[in-house]
C-alpha cells in the first residue's frame, strides 16, 4: 500500500508494513516533551497512576520556558515540580534558566530531534520538529503522563494534505509569510487531524528557519502534524547536532493525498493576520492604517538567528517610533550569544528596543510584555485569540520578523520597502 511521509514514519514506529488513513496505533517514541505549565500535570497524572520510573529518562525532555524566568509563586512552584521530578527520575534533559531555551527551538538546537523520529509534546507546537523529516505532534499531559511511563503512545494515522511549493520566495519574504498564506486559504480548521506534507522545487529555497516556522504553525490550520522531505539542507542542519542516525522516509509516488495545493513562492507578498484568528490574512494593500502599541520579535515561531538578522538590517541606525513597546527574545542561549558576536544586539538596544532572556513570556500572555486595553500589538508568535497576549479588548497582528521590525520604526503596521 503506498503510504505518505507521516504515514511511513508511524507505520516504522509501530512495527507495522503499512498503516492508512484512519487506523489506530500504538508507537514507540523517540522523545516525550513537557514545559513548565503542562510537566507538573503530566507528573500529577504520572504519580496518580502509580508510576515509580519513567520508561527511558533519556527519552523525556523538560523544558523550563513559559513562565521562566519565574514571574511569580505559582510559576516557580511549577518549575520547582519539574526540577524535583527531573532529579529523581535522572532526566537529563532537563532545561531551566540559564541553559534553556523556547523549547521548539531548543531541542532541534541540542539534537534531541531529527529526521525520522516520533515524538510527542504536551505542547501544541510540538509540530514544529517536522522540519527535519519528523512525525511529531502535542498531546494533553494525560497522553504526556502515559508516553512517560511507557514510552509509547497511540495515535489515529491521519489522512494527508500536499503542498507542492514552486519558485524562489523575494527578500525578507519568508516562511511566516508562507505558513500564514497557507492558513490564510486553507482556514483555521482546513487541516483539521490532517497532515500537511510539502513538496516542489521550491523547498530548497527555504531555510532550515523557514520551515521550522512553517511546521510551528501547522496547528494553526487544525493539523496533526507538518512535514518537509529530508534534504541536504536538512542533513547538514543535523550534522553534529542529532543524536541519532537519521532515518529518511519519503513518500511513495502514488501515496493518497486528500487534496493538493500549489504555491507560487515567488508570488508570495508580505501576510499579517489581523485580529482574531490566523486565519484572518491580509496582504499590504488590505492593510490600511494600523497604528500600534507595542512589537514582539521572538517565540517559538520566529526567535531563531536569522529572524534577528532580518529585524536588525531593517532597524540598524534607526530609531523605533516613540511610544512603541519593542521586546526582542532570542529563542535559545545560543541564539542569544550569536546576536551578541554579530553586533545584532547593540543594533537592538541602540534602536530603542529591550533584549530578554529567552522565554515564551508574551506569546501567551504570560510576562514580559502584555498588552493593556484596547492596544494593538504587531507580533511574530503564533497566535492572535482574543486575549491571547492581555486585556481581551486588545489586539494581535501576526508577522513576520521583518514587517515586525519596519512596524516598530514606523510606528503602524508597515512593509520593509517602506523603511528602507
Amino acid at each position: 500500500m503506498a503510504m505518505t511521509m507521516s504515514q511511513k514514519i508511524l507505520a516504522a514506529h509501530a512495527g507495522l508494513d503499512e498503516v492508512k488513513a484512519g487506523q489506530l496505533i500504538e508507537a514507540d517514541l523517540d522523545l516525550v516533551l513537557a514545559n513548565d505549565i503542562t510537566g507538573p500535570v503530566a507528573i500529577k497524572q504520572f504519580a496518580k497512576a502509580g508510576a515509580k520510573a519513567v520508561a527511558d529518562p533519556a527519552k523525556v525532555a523538560l523544558v523550563m520556558d513559559h513562565f521562566a524566568p519565574n514571574k511569580d509563586i505559582k510559576s516557580a512552584q511549577q518549575c520547582k515540580t519539574c526540577r524535583d521530578f527531573a532529579a529523581e527520575q535522572g532526566i537529563e534533559n532537563f532545561f531551566d534558566v540559564g541553559e534553556m531555551g523556547i523549547e521548539h527551538a531548543l531541542l532541534p538546537e541540542k539534537g534531541l530531534v531529527g529526521a525520522g523520529d516520533l515524538v510527542i509534546g504536551a505542547d501544541s507546537h510540538t509540530c514544529t520538529y517536522g522540519a527535519l523529516g519528523a512525525f511529531s505532534t502535542g498531546v494533553g499531559s494525560t497522553d504526556m503522563a502515559a508516553g512517560m511511563m511507557t514510552g509509547k503512545c497511540w495515535f489515529k494515522v491521519p489522512a494527508a494534505i500536499k503542498f507542492v511549493l514552486h519558485g524562489k520566495p523575494k527578500k525578507f519574504i519568508g516562511g511566516k509569510d508562507l505558513i500564514l498564506h497557507v492558513i490564510g486559504t486553507t482556514g483555521v480548521d482546513g487541516a483539521l487531524y490532517k497532515s500537511m506534507e510539502f513538496y516542489g522545487d521550491g523547498v530548497k529555497h527555504l531555510t532550515m528557519d523557514d520551515r521550522f516556522a512553517v511546521c510551528n504553525m501547522a496547528i494553526e490550520a487544525g493539523a496533526k502534524n507538518g512535514i518537509f522531505p529530508v534534504d541536504a539542507l536538512t542533513l547538514e542542519y543535523m550534522n553534529g547536532r542529532f543524536k541519532r542516525s537519521p532515518r529518511i522516509y519519503m513518500a511513495d509516488d502514488d501515496a493518497e493525498f486528500e487534496s493538493e495545493y500549489e504555491i507560487d513562492l515567488s508570488a508570495l507578498d508580505y501576510t499579517v493576520a489581523f485580529p482574531h484568528l490566523p486565519e484572518n490574512t491580509k496582504t499590504p494593500g488590505e492593510w490600511g492604517e494600523i497604528k500600534i502599541d507595542q512589537v514582539v520579535i521572538g517565540s517559538c515561531t520566529n526567535g531563531r538567528i536569522s529572524d534577528l538578522r532580518a529585524a536588525a538590517e531593517i532597524l540598524k541606525g534607526r530609531k523605533v517610533k516613540k511610544g512603541v513597546r519593542t521586546i526582542i527574545i532570542p529563542a535559545t542561549q545560543a541564539v542569544y550569544l550569536q546576536a551578541i558576536k554579530e553586533g545584532l544586539a547593540e543594533i537592538f538596544v541602540r534602536a530603542g528596543a529591550v533584549l530578554s532572556t529567552p522565554t515564551c513570556g508574551p506569546c501567551l500572555g504570560g510576562h514580559m510584555g502584555i498588552l493593556a486595553e484596547g492596544e494593538k500589538c504587531v507580533s511574530t508568535t503564533n497566535r492572535n485569540f482574543v486575549g491571547r497576549m492581555g486585556h481581551v479588548t486588545s489586539e494581535v497582528y501576526l508577522a513576520s520578523p521583518a514587517v515586525a521590525a519596519a512596524s516598530a520604526v514606523e510606528g503602524r503596521l508597515a512593509t520593509p520597502e517602506e523603511v528602507l
